[in-house]
């Protein structure tokens, strides 16, 4: 398992970091997004969102538990699992999401569903700091999200 930890000082830079994951995922691929309320994981998940294009602004899901935003060449879902039990879980319809070559999932709150989704996938922990300060630490589960994660490492670290 690789992890990369980085620092965001404003949320302007929380966007930075997400665009440049954006920018990587040709579908198939799971985020885990973890952090306390007003942690930024929203913030992120907006932003790889209008990184593909799509006009239609996300917001916390935690109003709606799932969110479907169709791009022009991937399908993105926005799961908001604040409050849920894993009991809760299969209901939901995640099996379709799985079986779509074509589909993102960005997942908050994903603590109840860590059992039901594939091992795979690439864990994102924002932790508040001072101020807008962040550390956003990348946790790669998997050969898909290894190799995602150390493109990242050479993207953000040359910056």
């Amino acid at each position: 398992m690789q992890s990369l930890k980085l620092t965001s000082f404003s949320p302007a830079e929380t966007k930075v970091i997400a665009s440049e994951i954006a920018m990587l995922l040709k579908g198939g691929e799971i985020l885990f997004f973890e952090g306390p309320i007003g942690a930024g994981k929203t913030v992120m998940v907006k932003e790889i969102v209008k990184n593909f294009g799509i006009k239609k602004t996300p917001v916390s899901a935690s109003f709606s538990l799932l969110k479907k935003y169709k791009g022009k060449k991937i399908n993105l879902y926005h799961a908001d699992l604040f409050r849920l039990e894993e009991r809760e879980m299969f209901n939901l319809g995640f099996e379709e999401m799985l079986e779509d070559e074509n589909a993102v999932l960005l997942v908050e709150w994903p603590e109840p569903a860590k059992n039901f989704f594939p091992k795979t996938r690439l864990e994102i922990k924002v932790t508040l700091l001072e101020g807008d300060k962040r550390e956003i630490t990348l946790k790669a589960l998997g050969k898909k999200a290894e190799n995602l994660l150390e493109v990242l490492r050479r993207n953000l670290c040359k910056r």
